[in-house]
């Protein structure tokens, strides 16, 4: 019997190269490009794992842990995500996923991770971050304390929504 993987990411493309891929690999495979799509899956409690993007166009991935995990408590998880920072890591880590990893991640390394189901530390480099990387975390930090919202987080950061909007969109530096 093969072993059952949801995948949650808005890029239609993504979900169909990573499940043929995982096909290949004797995985059973089912795509949602969103919390509604995920909601409309059947018997959501009969998948062992989950790959799920942070972030869902408007809707963040780290809701859709508490959901998976609803549905079965023994569901592995790995979040996947382009805009990382040791705030959503924790958070994801905390929710309940097994690993956080950095797209792009190859198939064998999501394997890897799913398949050993045991989260790693956090891996703290001595040298110091640089200004455009503490400015990056500390908005997600921010934005995590508003439970996603926008609005709300660039209130408490006396920050035009827009500016934050563009802020949060463009890549995080690397340090």
């Amino acid at each position: 019997m093969s072993k059952k993987i949801v995948i949650v990411d808005d890029d239609e493309t993504f979900c169909e190269v990573l499940a043929l891929a995982l096909s290949k690999r004797g995985y059973a495979c089912c795509s949602a490009h969103k919390i509604k799509d995920l909601e409309a899956i059947e018997d959501l409690a009969a998948y062992d794992y989950a790959v799920v993007d942070l972030r869902l166009g408007t809707e963040s991935g780290l809701n859709v842990i508490d959901l998976l995990l609803v549905a079965n408590v023994e569901m592995s998880i790995v979040m996947l995500t382009a805009y990382s920072s040791i705030a959503t890591a924790v958070e994801a880590v905390k929710k309940g996923a097994i690993n956080y990893l950095n797209k792009p991640a190859s198939v064998e390394e999501i394997i890897e991770k799913l398949e050993n189901n045991s989260s790693e530390a956090v891996v703290v480099e001595e040298s110091p971050l640089s200004v455009r990387r503490l400015e990056w975390e500390h908005l997600q930090k921010v934005l995590l304390e508003h439970d996603g919202n926008i609005s709300a987080a660039a209130r408490a950061l006396n920050m035009h929504r827009r500016t934050l909007q563009r802020k949060l969109s463009k890549h995080p530096v690397r340090r």
